[in-house]
């Protein structure tokens, strides 16, 4: 289970059908209503990724670059230069991305199915948590079991603080700060300072604070 999604996307936006044919990873992938419990090949995909995770760690703390070499080859893409600290969790690993030159720091957490792209040059400080998964308004929707993934999209030059929460189908704009303990539930803008929960803008990126 996640937080809620974003303030602006609170009204589910379609009723799910029950009657659709596609498997429910096919539903996830269109980010269209699924339901993770009734899916064995959900389930599977994701307890992979639980032991991959654990797996790097463990690998990292013998050989930092075979770790390294092992996360590339569990998410899909890693870019030259960038690094990261153990533990590093993700569910669905080739849907996440990783920019060029950024560094991602100890106890990055990403949870649901959702597309998860992170630009260039990144500072990700610990214990991030980017929550892709998002339930139902309606409580007898939420009982049976609906959730959408939802992607969260990073640009370049961010520098996020300690203990963020950024919530699902959030895009933050590059060159932006993301004070630590923020809880990003909507898109924050380029070249800004956010902070607070729910994060908002405090200045613009670079002005002194008051």
């Amino acid at each position: 289970m996640t937080t809620p999604t974003r303030d602006d996307a609170v009204v589910d936006p379609a009723l799910p059908d029950p009657t659709d044919p596609r498997s429910e990873y096919e539903k996830l992938l269109a980010g269209d209503w699924y339901r993770y419990r009734l899916s064995a090949e959900l389930g599977e995909i994701t307890a992979h990724g639980h032991e991959t995770s654990r797996r790097i760690a463990e690998v990292y703390r013998e050989d930092a670059a075979a770790g390294v070499a092992l996360l590339r080859e569990t998410i899909g893409g890693f870019g030259e230069g960038a690094d990261f600290r153990p533990p590093f969790y993700v569910e669905y690993g080739p849907h996440l991305s990783v920019g060029r030159g950024t560094f991602v720091n100890t106890g990055f957490m990403v949870i649901g199915g959702g597309r998860v792209t992170v630009g260039e040059d990144v500072l990700i400080g610990p214990d991030a948590r980017f929550y892709t998964s998002n339930h139902p308004t309606d409580p007898a929707l939420r009982r049976e079991g609906w959730e959408r993934a939802l992607p969260i999209t990073v640009g370049d030059n961010v520098w996020f603080g300690g203990s963020v929460v950024v919530c699902p189908g959030v895009t933050i704009g590059a060159d932006s700060v993301v004070a630590a303990g923020s809880v990003v539930t909507r898109d924050v803008p380029a070249g800004v300072v956010v902070g607070g929960n729910p994060a908002r803008v405090i200045r613009a990126a670079g002005a002194p604070a008051v």
